[in-house]
């Protein structure tokens, strides 16, 4: 780095104690560092669900499993950062652990840098889809950009950001909470397999009798999906979503599974020519064909829209079903149970024979309304999340300075 470029290393946002302070100083990551061996490796069959010691991997999960084998155990002092060598997550470690299977490199950062800080600095720049193959070796070849560690600036921008990780987590575990309260409570107000009354009934419905067996095409119509011609893909915005199953699968992984938007979109005349008709708002929709469909996720239209022929959606027939028990009523049913061949499928007549237990409209729509608010507290939940991600993000790109070449 020139000298120049050196002197540009200062953040665009400093604690005020520290605006007066000298410039960063910069070394490539190799020079920050030292690597750990472990005393020895577990296998993943010897890890266990509980144990003294947690076991660290290659895996996404900080935790992977855990151990009583106290000569696994890393005995450096610690903190220490952990890199996947595969995946390229960081990990940052202030407790006892021992290492998993291979795939991983432990960091010990060297006096000139806090350990802390430097796990920052790295998430703040992650390694980029096209240095995936060689991973560590571009890693440590990163040049870091630091200040001076007896100024005390290094901790109080690492403790400003292991804060709101803090923060983060914690609203995490609110969401997990919410999560499985909705799980439970769908448990209770459903019948369990091989029952028609569920173990959880509104004070109205106490007396009405157990639930009746039908058949999923007697309370719902199963919509079919069409072809998506390549000719009419690309376009980003028109007057209705053409939605593939990546495009369900994102909207379950990032919206609670509310489906409002794709990837692709088409315009009323592209409907003749694809002789399609629209599926309409309150349907729920999935995948009906290979890998997709084993993962069983059901996503609920938010406006009208088209879905390609790997999808398949569902809509309650009126007075008979309510449109979100139906979504409900979906995830409760494993495709997994009803495919068949090589290449997993279900088509429309295997749906529709599917038995279903379903009460009255009326308690159904008592059942739709109560679980509607809470997949509302949850989207509520994910969307604080996010908020405080982007504002984390956004934080970092002013607590690090940015270095040549780079964008703000």
């Amino acid at each position: 780095m020139s000298e120049k470029e050196k002197c540009a290393l200062v953040p665009r946002l400093r604690f005020p104690e520290f605006r007066e302070a000298a410039e960063w100083g910069s070394e490539k990551l190799e020079q920050l560092i030292t690597t750990v061996s472990p005393p020895s490796k577990l296998q993943s069959s010897s890890y266990r669900m509980q144990g003294k010691f947690p076991i660290i991997d290659q895996s996404q999960e900080l935790i992977c499993g855990w151990t009583d084998d106290e000569s696994a155990v890393i005995t450096e002092s610690l903190p220490l950062i952990v890199f996947g060598d595969h995946t390229c997550a960081l990990k940052f470690v202030d407790k006892p652990f021992a290492q998993g299977a291979d795939g991983i490199k432990i960091l010990k950062a060297k006096s000139a840098i806090s350990a802390e800080y430097l796990f920052h600095s790295l998430s703040h720049r992650p390694l980029a889809m096209e240095d995936y193959k060689r991973h560590f070796s571009i890693l440590k070849e990163r040049e870091v950009v630091f200040p001076n560690i007896k100024s005390g600036e290094q901790q109080k921008i690492a403790d400003c950001l292991s804060s709101l990780d803090e923060l983060i987590t914690a609203e995490t575990r609110k969401l997990d909470t919410l999560k499985a309260h909705k799980k439970g409570l769908m448990q209770q107000l459903f019948p369990r397999e091989g029952e028609t009354v569920p173990h959880l009934r509104f004070p109205e419905f106490l007396e009405a009798g157990e639930w009746k067996i039908k058949s999923l095409g007697t309370v719902c119509t199963v919509l079919q999906g069409y072809g998506f011609p390549e000719t009419l893909q690309g376009r980003t915005e028109g007057q209705y979503p053409f939605c593939k199953v990546s495009d369900v699968s994102r909207s379950v992984a990032e919206n609670g599974g509310f489906l409002a938007k794709a990837a692709n979109y088409v315009n009323a005349n592209d409907l003749a020519t694809l002789r399609a008709k629209l599926i309409p708002i309150g349907a729920t929709v999935f995948a009906k064909i290979g890998e997709a469909l084993r993962l069983n996720r059901r996503a609920f239209v938010q406006c009208e829209c088209l879905i390609d022929n790997n999808a398949v959606g569902l809509k309650a027939v009126p007075g008979v079903a309510n449109d979100y028990f139906i979504y409900l009523l979906s995830q409760l049913i494993d495709l997994n149970d009803h495919c068949g061949g090589a290449v997993p499928s279900v088509n429309k007549s295997t749906l529709e024979a599917i038995e279903v237990v379903v009460p009255e409209v009326d308690e159904q729509e008592k059942i739709a309304a109560s679980m509607s608010y809470h997949d509302e507290l949850i989207r509520n939940q994910e969307k604080k999340i996010d908020i405080l991600k982007i504002h984390k993000t956004g934080l970092m790109q002013q607590l690090f300075p940015v270095l040549n070449g780079e964008q703000a």
